[in-house]
């Protein structure tokens, strides 16, 4: 009895060990998209927060990012926008880094060029999500 006991908590070590390969949907990204965005961005996306008034350089509408690159989702230039990698390109303050989005398991993701990348989970969730919510002009 012991030894099936013991067999059972190991398995359960290892399984907690193994990385999970479920691609996020884009429910995952809006929660984290509420959690870190809509207080500048606004609960829709469309740069109404409730911080936007305080703001030197109103936040952008996030709805309208396919419009503004020709109907394509620049999945690639939202990823960099939203990891922080495209700081140094931004007027103004801009984002503010979000250090915990960076963290946890990484997934493959396709900016567009057709390449898997490893990417932190969370900002793959935020991205989908970003891709969900957009409309036309």
């Amino acid at each position: 009895m012991q030894a099936k006991i013991a067999g059972l908590v190991g398995l359960l070590a290892v399984a907690g060990c193994v990385e999970n390969t479920e691609m996020p949907v884009a429910q995952d990204g809006k929660a984290i998209f509420m959690e870190n965005c809509a207080v500048c961005h606004g609960e829709n996306g469309k740069g109404e927060g409730s911080m936007a008034r305080a703001m030197a350089k109103p936040p952008a509408d996030l709805t309208l990012i396919q419009a503004r690159h020709g109907d394509n989702f620049p999945r690639a230039k939202v990823m960099s926008i939203v990891d922080g990698y495209a700081k140094s390109d931004m007027d103004g303050p801009g984002m503010p880094e979000f250090g915990d989005l960076l963290q946890g398991d990484l997934i493959p993701f396709d900016s567009g060029d057709g390449i898997q990348t490893p990417t932190p989970r969370k900002l793959v969730a935020l991205v989908e999500y970003l891709e969900t919510i957009q409309q036309t002009r």
